[in-house]
């Protein structure tokens, strides 16, 4: 890599870590940029996983606060996070890159549409369990540990717009805070992450120069998104989900057909 070239991939980090940390789909930053680079796509997918692990640990951290009293569910969501991400990283080496490229941006979609509606469903979720005599489960429920699963497959295998789908899962399934909810998207993408990146480092090439540029970058990133979303009440989390979630869509599109 040129210096230019280094200083866009740290700069790349920098930003996918504190976008991730706040929302998610930090990997349509760091990505186009690692193959602006000349890097092949499934080494910059490879690499981009491993170097944001430290950004999705420090985002964490960040949000430490807002875990308190999630152990159990983290655990729990965590092991879907785990089984997914290593199903996503073996289909990454089995399938064609562009394998998920046409599906991505509907489950995209489909994922802001039940952030923009969660409070609405929240409300009657819960007018319908206070007419049933039953209590909401703090796990979530089957259902909510198949669609992280599945969702965390996606994840092992590209992560872009990731965790997007996890804030719109668990907001509509979860009777929690959006603040809460988010902490604890922080730690299934960490978790992702990592078991992705420990199988790519058996099967996968990497570019060393860029993981170390995107982790230190992310790194800083999942600092400055904590201190900046903790701080924004609901609604703007919310529509600022969304607003990333549209900008993802587009890319996403436009590398699909253009």
């Amino acid at each position: 890599m040129t210096t230019w070239e280094m200083l866009a991939v740290f700069a790349a980090g920098l930003g996918a870590g504190t976008i991730n940390t706040i929302v998610g789909s930090g990997t349509l930053i760091t990505f186009p940029v690692l193959l602006a680079t000349g890097l092949p796509p499934v080494t910059a997918t490879v690499s981009n996983a491993l170097g944001l692990i430290p950004g999705s640990i420090s985002g964490a951290i960040g949000y430490r606060a807002e875990l308190t009293g999630q152990r159990r569910r983290v655990l729990l969501l965590g092991a879907a996070a785990m089984v997914g991400g290593l199903g996503g990283a073996t289909l990454l080496l089995l399938l064609p890159p562009t394998a998920f490229e046409t599906i991505v941006p509907v489950l995209v979609a489909l994922a802001l549409v039940l952030v923009v509606l969660q409070p609405r469903l929240a409300r009657r979720v819960q007018a319908r369990r206070a007419r049933k005599g039953t209590e909401a489960r703090p796990q979530g429920g089957p259902l909510l540990f198949i669609g992280l699963l599945l969702a965390s497959v996606y994840g092992g295998y590209f992560t872009a717009a990731q965790g997007i789908i996890y804030v719109a899962l668990m907001g509509t399934l979860l009777d929690d805070t959006l603040q809460r909810l988010n902490a604890v998207k922080n730690i299934l993408a960490a978790i992702v992450n990592t078991v992705a990146a420990a199988f790519f480092l058996f099967v996968a090439e990497f570019d060393w120069t860029a993981v170390a540029l995107i982790a230190v970058g992310s790194t800083i990133g999942g600092q400055i998104g904590a201190r900046t979303g903790r701080r924004l009440p609901p609604t703007a989390l919310r529509a600022l989900v969304v607003a990333v979630g549209v900008v993802a869509i587009v890319q996403l599109v436009i590398r699909r057909y253009w």
